[in-house]
């Protein structure tokens, strides 16, 4: 060290020194820091090259490029709630008027909350446990929390990829196999199945062939062995994606984030040239304007915003956590957010397409079935033949014809016109049978494309296509559990990833059961929906009124390099928590004025009868949605009444390669005042690293930053390492 220097000159004063580390290091001339520790603690040799080695542990894993984060991400985001959720919703809540709901609540709350997420995982450089610790630490259970509900998703999702993956097999044949019903066979008498007789073939495969389901959540009815299979083929796809952490991810990522694109690229063209598919997407479009002011549209459509964008799950997270700290994601939430809302409007639009010709086929064998009953009652005399149009030809029976035949004899016959058993055949009533869910993919879809030439090629990419989304959203949410809980505890990462998996996979064998759908109901529509609300409304209040809001912004201002839009500052302040108390108040009411129940398949009427939850069930729905809370109330009792030590009192700075780094050390408060600042605890400063005041939207810092190309403190350090000290 130069002789000059200040702190040589130090060495050799009496003064009593007062400046911080901060200065100390902003003073001091270039070293070599392979080589050399600034250890501020006054520890020994030994344990300097101890915590030299311990910051090089610290040094995190990173995307191979911006590109592979970011379709990491939207594998993320877009699932498959994009592709069958979305539609379904948008069918049921007044088609086009939908969207508007869902766009306001978008931009008001899902777009500035995933910006925050993902600030905050860049910022701190941990998963959601280490993030939510550092920014609050009487809020730390939130992370926990979120590693629950990320469980809880985890079991059913990838149940659903089992199903994608028999389907997928059962593909390649042709004619498909859910394209008529089975015959059985008594002797020389062939009789087509009762079950699907009564329903259709597809709906028959769907419940019989592939679920083999019960009659309700109380019959087991033991293990579905083909689904079992299919479980155990869907973890091990999982495990081999997510052992690597993002080294084997973020390689899986080029190809599941991308095929479904093209999938639904070449759907839509398909889609486009039915006939009648203009029909279902002019249905789409037109909007039911009474819709927009109902509560429970814009409650669902609020739903459909967190699940779309993975918030509260800690994927977002854990993804952003592997970034470097220049990375612009205020630009990456407005993309990945449009991206999301592109797929949804796409799978949309492709969805209607083939429900229009599917509505069209359906419309006309309904007219075929009703006239040959028409001209079985002329044949009886049941009908005179005075009430048919003189136009019509039976054998070119065209929907416009029917529509006016029906309507004479509706006339005409009106006292005994019930008995008759004529239907309208309506296309519009066809197009707005709404199918939710699974149903929408494994039925309703499913059974349009028997109808495509080359049907099973079709089946094949649609439901590779199911896979892969389902994979991106898997590896997501493995992401939410394994990152936060390897940055906390320290686990070996692929040992710990095998054992989620596989324990992850024997707990679902619950949803394999032959009542398992109706498990996959509880856990999807209730037990991860109100949590995730309360995960994210925290989340939201840790920042922007516990942290705050200005100093957030400041720190964003110094790690992006430009300060982000005053429209978030208000978003985080005021209106996303507002419009999130009240999104909660309105489940918990939804929830005791409607109780919880599912869809069950009854095998004798062929037909699906909803039912409530059974007491054991409802108890087991309490236990999952207390379990998923229950870690922020603990967190916040043991750290309020200091149970539970959140590693404040203790700090030693220390420096390599550029960085500086707090470490957890065993100094006691006054000890390390005192050889940090040599000054009393009482006049002490905050540990956290001096920043240029903030005053809010529109206001202008009075200090400014040096040559640091991120604007931050005026010198070469860079802060990263530990969260504290960066946010």
């Amino acid at each position: 060290m130069p002789k000059n220097s200040k702190v040589t000159q130090r060495e050799h004063s009496s003064e009593h020194v007062t400046e911080s580390v901060a200065d100390l290091l902003a003073l001091e001339e270039p070293v070599d820091y392979k080589q050399s520790i600034l250890n501020v603690a006054g520890e020994t040799g030994s344990k300097q090259k101890a915590a030299d080695e311990e910051l090089g542990a610290e040094d995190r894993p990173a995307w191979n490029s911006k590109l592979q984060y970011i379709l990491a991400q939207i594998g993320f985001s877009v699932g498959l709630g994009n592709i069958w959720r979305f539609p379904y919703l948008c069918q049921k809540n007044g088609g086009g008027a939908y969207l508007v709901p869902y766009l306001v609540l978008l931009i008001i709350i899902g777009i500035p909350l995933f910006f925050l997420e993902l600030a905050v995982g860049q910022r701190i450089r941990r998963g959601s446990i280490g993030v939510w610790h550092y920014v609050c630490p009487r809020l730390g259970g939130i992370g926990f929390s979120s590693c629950i509900v990320c469980l809880f998703v985890g079991l059913y999702y990838n149940v659903i990829i089992g199903w994608s993956i028999f389907y997928f097999f059962k593909s390649f044949q042709y004619p498909l196999p859910w394209s008529e019903c089975p015959v059985i066979r008594n002797g020389t008498v062939a009789v087509v199945e009762a079950e699907c007789e009564k329903s259709s073939a597809t709906t028959y495969f769907w419940y019989r062939e592939a679920l083999d389901i019960s009659n309700s959540i109380s019959e087991s009815g033991g293990l579905n062995w083909k689904m079992t299979l299919c479980l155990l083929v869907a973890w091990s796809i999982v495990g081999m994606a997510v052992v690597k952490g993002i080294q084997s991810s973020g390689k899986v990522m080029y190809f599941s984030s991308l095929f479904p694109y093209v999938v639904l690229a070449c759907f839509l063209v398909r889609g486009l040239l039915l006939r009648g598919a203009v029909d279902g997407i002019l249905h789409m479009f037109t909007p039911k304007l009474d819709k927009m002011l109902d509560p429970q549209v814009w409650r669902e459509a609020a739903t459909q915003v967190f699940f779309a964008l993975g918030l509260g799950f800690g994927g977002v997270i854990a993804f952003s956590s592997y970034n470097k700290q220049d990375n612009n994601c205020h630009f990456d939430a407005a993309l990945v957010s449009f991206i999301n809302f592109f797929t949804s409007v796409l799978a949309t639009l492709v969805v209607f397409a083939v429900l229009g010709f599917k509505a069209n086929i359906m419309n006309e064998k309904c007219v075929v079935e009703n006239a040959e009953k028409i001209l079985g009652y002329l044949h009886t005399n049941v009908l005179s033949r005075d009430l048919i149009p003189p136009h019509v030809n039976f054998s070119h029976l065209t929907a416009k014809d029917y529509t006016e035949m029906y309507k004479v004899i509706r006339a005409v016959k009106e006292d005994h016109f019930a008995s008759l058993g004529l239907d309208p055949c309506l296309l519009e009533d066809e197009l707005d049978k709404s199918v939710q869910g699974t149903g929408l993919a494994f039925i309703a879809f499913t059974e349009a494309m028997t109808h495509f030439p080359a049907s099973p090629f079709w089946s094949v990419m649609f439901f590779l296509m199911l896979i892969n989304l389902g994979l991106g959203s898997m590896i997501g949410t493995m992401a939410g559990i394994t990152t936060p809980i390897i940055d906390t505890f320290k686990v070996p990462k692929e040992m710990f990833t095998v054992g989620c998996c596989v324990f992850a996979f024997f707990v679902g064998l619950l949803f394999v059961q032959r009542s398992g759908n109706y498990f996959v109901t509880m856990f999807d529509d209730y037990s991860a929906t109100l949590p995730l609300t309360v995960i994210v409304i925290l989340e939201n209040i840790a920042v922007a009124w516990i942290y705050g809001t200005k100093k957030f912004m400041q720190e964003l201002t110094e790690m992006l390099g430009f300060r982000p839009y005053r429209f978030y500052f208000y978003m985080w302040k005021f209106v996303s928590p507002l419009c999130m108390a009240v999104l909660t108040t309105a489940s918990i009411i939804q929830l005791g004025v409607t109780p919880p129940g599912y869809s069950a398949w009854i095998k004798e009427e062929a037909a699906e009868r909803y039912l409530y939850f059974p007491n054991w069930a409802m108890a087991l729905l309490i236990t999952l949605i207390v379990v998923a809370t229950l870690p922020i109330p603990v967190v916040f009792i043991l750290r309020h009444f200091h149970l539970l030590s959140d590693g404040s009192n203790t700090l030693s700075v220390s420096y390599k390669k550029g960085r500086m780094m707090k470490d957890i050390s065993n100094l006691e408060e006054n000890d390390e005042t005192r050889f940090i600042l040599s000054k009393v605890p009482s006049e002490a400063p905050s540990p956290m690293p001096t920043h240029r005041s903030y005053l809010g939207p529109g206001s202008t810092s009075p200090l400014e930053t040096g040559g640091n190309p991120n604007g931050r403190y005026g010198s070469s350090y860079l802060l990263a390492g530990t969260p504290e000290s960066e946010l």
